[in-house]
């Protein structure tokens, strides 16, 4: 497609940055407020509501732009870096730009917080962090990913983001083509591989009846230290240091309330040391492995109940009360059926965690006409290199 000559405005959710061209909006990856760039259009038509662009060009570079330390990931490449040309500081600095615009728009509020850099971050240089990857295996065996936006793969020369002998073992080994590639590295070592299903063990599939499935992840904290048993393909979040921010985040946001829901509760991260305090925690989790995690994890604790269903049919369902809600949903956020359904349980505190800026926001919105106040907010910066952020809430209903 053709190249145009923008003006770099206001940065906008989903890594990229806003331009106007001939009155038409074109969203710019790769580049920064206030450059001047040539842009390659990617996706453009006089039909097209907006068109979408990559700055290929730095006519007038931003002071925060930086060389990217993952090429591969730059214009016309693989997704899962795009924010690698910008310094750390500024990338922060984007991610709370986007924060307090949903907030304004979505829940006609301002941003109260910052967004924190995680333990480590900046002595890595932001990489090095990511202990779950996935990738495809191309046509050569090679461990591949999808290029932005596209079904067409690109084999991988380097992985900074994950954690270092996870990047050595993955882009070492080659694989059957066509073959969907789990790499886990619990604590950031020790890495292991699942191939189609299957784990793998010195680059070949290992069958045996007890092949191992689960890896073992400790979670230390100010409040206490916690180990946990997780499916090798199950969910966990991917910064190494990421549950320790959140389990410290969350305890430190519960206030004392006794009967703990935790929502959409994955392998039970926050029910077990939740549970460990004390309280009365009911687990609810609808994926079935996540769920087995949880209960396993969760074995011996005498305050924790883990029910594997649907959030909010269980809400809805039950009718069960409780003093605080802790809540995880997926990037979708929660939505106005299920905020109905929790607001049911008349909790006096909602802890929300949050992966997506407009839904937090959204949600936020909803949670005030049932009459919850946002309290405080505070994100973390848990993917450094692109542009998702993670946020931790507190409502309190008045």
């Amino acid at each position: 497609m053709a190249d145009i000559e923008l003006e770099i405005g206001a940065v906008a959710h989903g890594g990229h940055c806003v331009a106007r061209h001939e009155g038409r909006v074109v969203f710019v990856r790769h580049a920064l407020p206030g450059e001047r760039v040539r842009a390659r259009l990617t996706e453009a038509g006089d039909a097209a509501r907006l068109w979408r662009a990559d700055a290929v060009e730095i006519l007038s570079p931003s002071p925060d732009r930086v060389e990217s330390p993952w090429p591969e990931a730059g214009p016309g490449g693989i997704g899962g870096g795009e924010l690698a040309h910008v310094a750390l500081p500024a990338q922060r600095r984007w991610k709370h730009d986007v924060l307090r615009e949903a907030f304004v728009r979505f829940a006609d509020r301002e941003f109260p917080g910052d967004v924190h850099a995680a333990p480590g971050d900046d002595a890595r240089a932001g990489l090095g962090y990511r202990t779950r990857v996935t990738a495809v295996a191309g046509p050569d065996g090679r461990a591949s990913m999808h290029l932005h936006r596209s079904r067409e793969l690109r084999p991988l020369a380097s992985l900074p983001i994950a954690a270092p002998a996870l990047e050595e073992l993955l882009l070492s080994t080659r694989f059957p083509a066509g073959s969907h590639l789990q790499g886990v590295a619990p604590g950031g070592d020790a890495p292991r591989l699942v191939v189609d299903g299957v784990p793998w063990k010195g680059g070949r599939p290992d069958r045996r009846d007890n092949a191992p499935r689960r890896v073992r992840e400790t979670v230390a904290t100010t409040h206490g230290e916690w180990t946990y048993q997780v499916d090798v393909e199950g969910f966990w979040q991917v910064h190494v240091d990421a549950p320790a921010v959140l389990v410290d985040a969350v305890l430190s946001r519960v206030g004392d309330g006794e009967r703990v829901l935790d929502l959409y509760a994955g392998a039970g991260l926050f029910t077990v040391p939740l549970a460990t305090t004390g309280r009365d925690v009911t687990s609810v989790e609808a994926d079935a492995r996540a769920s087995r995690d949880a209960r396993r994890n969760a074995h011996g604790l005498p305050g924790a109940r883990i029910v594997h269903g649907d959030t909010r049919a269980f809400l809805s369902g039950t009718g069960v009360t409780a003093d605080v809600v802790v809540l995880d949903p997926p990037r979708s956020g929660a939505g106005a059926k299920t905020l109905d359904a929790v607001a049911g349980a008349n909790a006096a505190r909602v802890v929300y965690v949050a992966c997506d800026p407009v839904a937090l926001a959204r949600d936020t919105a909803l949670l005030g006409h049932h009459g919850y106040a946002l309290e405080e907010a505070q994100a973390f910066d848990l993917f450094p290199m692109t542009h998702h952020v993670e946020t931790v809430a507190t409502f309190v209903r008045g």
